[in-house]
């Protein structure tokens, strides 16, 4: 693995920087993570106050120093409110597999950010990581994540199932065929 998680990793695309989330961000956080149209697929706890969504941060800041996961607020250059989150988590134990998972805004899509992110942590996760595949779990009815996976070269796994959420489908990507890397 080329990347030590010494540092967190910034990433700058042409529209967006992918940043550390950070206490300040608790608002948007709340909001990402307990809006009903934002989480309509999402099988988990969404949280109810500031102090919630404040405890997902240090949460994910944990993870990160125990290499469990990359967690990215997404921002545009010239905003300077998170509009959204992207992350890879759920390593393999021989840290060849993540998975990504995603969230933005419902004011922010529809505009070609989360290919933009998803594209960016693609080529993080292939290239500074060294994952052979990325996987992503989606509710079956989730038809905008399931055609965001899709143009990026994700696959579904017809032989793999979620064993937490039986309405979930699994979709994948090999390094080999990824356009990020």
């Amino acid at each position: 693995m080329k990347f030590d998680f010494h540092g967190f990793p910034v990433i700058r695309t042409s529209r967006l920087e992918l940043k550390p989330t950070e206490h300040k961000n608790a608002e948007q956080v709340l909001f990402l993570r307990s809006n009903p149209e934002v989480t309509q697929y999402i099988k988990r706890i969404r949280p109810s106050t500031l102090d919630d969504a404040v405890a997902f941060i240090d949460k994910i800041h944990a993870e990160y120093k125990k290499k469990e996961s990359v967690s990215w607020a997404i921002h545009l250059h010239e905003m300077p409110l998170m509009i959204g989150s992207i992350c890879l988590w759920n390593f393999s134990k021989d840290r060849k597999t993540a998975e990504v998972g995603y969230d933005l805004h419902p004011g922010q899509q529809n505009k070609g950010i989360m290919t933009e992110a998803l594209r960016a942590v693609m080529h993080f996760g292939f290239d500074q990581l060294e994952l052979h595949t990325i996987k992503a779990f989606t509710h079956q009815a989730n038809e905008n994540s399931i055609k965001l996976l899709s143009k990026n070269g994700f696959r579904i796994n017809s032989g793999e199932s979620d064993p937490d959420n039986a309405n979930n489908i699994i979709l994948s990507i090999d390094k080999k065929f990824s356009p990020a890397s």
